[in-house]
């Protein structure tokens, strides 16, 4: 429970934050007039800018909330998977796929993913087959609505409900207005506070450290054997190295590929601002990984994971443990740079996915009968996001009541999939020439096939324990399964027009 004087100063700050992104929104609405300038803004945004945009939107509160309490749970192994093997990769990724998608989405002017696949392969139904595929991303707005829930609920002392519709009602309400022109200037800023935060957090465990490395091992060891471990058989997601170096560099490689991440380089006006724009969202993005093992600092202060006699559930460790551990100030400091990581994140989510909704599937399916005008297309698109914070709340309260261990697992069983179905066709998009439509097809319905065969039938990998319980492993398989499959569809056609 939080002490009074928290959540008297929790109200002010909660006051104060409201305050300001209302200010950038109503800033930014101004200069919206149309469904582009919603989605790629009309402003020349700096190139730093937008990478701390980026950084901001891609680390989300799975990161500083919901992935600490998995090492809490389950230790070195968990470290190793989520603050070194998957940000490589995917920063890896990001640097190497950016350039070719801004460069096509750029000539075609592009506002989502799936009209960039569109266009890349001539095919408005495999921009439609996209689009419907994004919705698996209301997963993830799910995960965040209840990182978010966890942390103020806690700080306030509020019940969880209450809590998480007025931060739907609140993010979803702001967001029908501001689009891109003011979620740069909100991402930047709540990224600039969450370095700081991400730095108070490491800086949290430093007495661990007293005796070293080794002494610092040791804790771990003392509460739990497997926690100081490089594996941990009592989890379903560390296991053995195939579950936390191979399935997360094939993960790491292929999560770049959602809206809000892929598509941040199309606010760029100039290509001479990418190398900046990427160095800044790379350095930036590696430091927030990082916050993951704030995990192990909490579990060697809650080491039966209980608060009060009181057992803790997964997603709220973090929350436990910054009311537990800060003082007030410090505390309240944090408890921003944790909301910032997910309402950045939320924010691009909601934008990506409303633009794709509107833009993709509706006016497609519906045209000139429902899209008569600018204006009308903008109402569409703010009635789009109404039902998806409708959606948001009632999902977002069954996993609040009735999680599968955490809503991490149900957020990434729908976000893989769809990465796992977006990467082959983004893929071949930039690096081959003369690709058939059959093969990125082939490739994305493979992909959604597999990943969800493989997790709800949990199917095991040989040679090893993983199986596809672990959505990391899923999508895994699901990837390759889908650049093998669409590359021989790509080979075959070769072939045949040469013959």
């Amino acid at each position: 429970m939080a002490s009074n004087q928290m959540v008297t100063a929790g109200w002010i700050l909660v006051l104060v934050y409201t305050a300001v992104v209302l200010y950038f929104v109503v800033r930014g609405a101004r200069k919206t007039k149309s469904i582009s300038d919603y989605a790629l803004g009309n402003i020349a945004f700096s190139p730093v800018a937008v990478g701390l945009a980026l950084a901001a939107s891609m680390t989300s509160a799975a990161t500083f909330i919901i992935n600490p309490g998995f090492i809490a749970l389950y230790g070195v192994s968990g470290v190793i998977s989520y603050a070194v093997v998957l940000p490589v990769a995917a920063m890896v990724s990001l640097v190497v796929l950016t350039k070719g998608f801004r460069k096509h989405g750029e000539s075609v002017k592009a506002l989502t993913l799936a009209q960039w696949v569109g266009t890349r392969y001539a095919s408005k139904n495999y921009s439609l087959f996209m689009a419907f595929l994004s919705l698996l991303l209301i997963t993830f707005i799910v995960l965040i609505c209840v990182g978010l829930t966890k942390v103020l609920s806690k700080t306030l002392n509020l019940s969880e409900l209450p809590v998480l519709i007025g931060v739907v009602v609140f993010i979803f309400g702001y967001m029908m207005f501001g689009g891109a022109n003011s979620m740069v200037y909100t991402n930047t800023l709540q990224a600039l506070l969450m370095l700081g935060v991400a730095f108070i957090l490491l800086g949290s465990g430093y007495e661990h450290f007293s005796n070293g490395v080794h002494g610092f091992l040791d804790k771990l060891h003392s509460i739990d054997p497997k926690l100081a471990s490089a594996t941990n058989d009592s989890s379903f997601l560390f296991r053995d190295f195939f579950e936390i170096i191979f399935a997360q560099i094939v993960v790491g490689v292929a999560i770049v590929c959602q809206p809000h991440i892929i598509t941040k380089s199309l606010l760029l006006k100039s290509e001479k601002h990418v190398n900046r724009y990427l160095l800044t969202s790379v350095v930036v993005e590696m430091i927030f990984f990082l916050v993951v093992i704030t995990g192990l600092f909490a579990r060697i202060t809650f080491p039966d994971l209980t608060v009060g006699g009181q057992p803790l559930k997964m997603d709220g460790i973090i929350s436990a443990y910054v009311v537990h551990e800060f003082p007030v100030l410090i505390g309240l400091i944090v408890v921003m740079g944790l909301l910032s990581a997910g309402i950045s994140t939320l924010e691009g989510l909601i934008q990506s996915l409303s633009t794709s909704i509107t833009s993709d599937i509706l006016k497609p399916i519906f045209g000139a009968k429902l899209f008569t005008s600018e204006n009308r297309t903008i109402l569409v698109n703010r009635m789009v996001i109404g039902l998806l914070g409708l959606v948001a709340v009632f999902i977002s309260y069954d996993q609040l009541l009735h999680p599968k261990l955490s809503v991490a697992i149900f957020a990434q069983n729908g976000v893989y999939a769809f990465f796992a179905a977006a990467f082959v066709p983004i893929l071949f998009g930039m690096f081959l020439r003369d690709v058939p439509l059959a093969a990125p097809l082939t490739a994305s319905v493979v992909a959604v096939a597999v990943h969800f065969v493989m997790y709800y039938g949990k199917i095991a990998i040989p040679f090893s324990a993983a199986t596809g319980e672990n959505p990391g492993v899923a999508a895994c398989v699901a990837i390759l399964a889908s650049v093998l499959s669409g590359w021989a569809v790509y080979m075959f056609s070769k072939n045949r027009k040469q013959d």
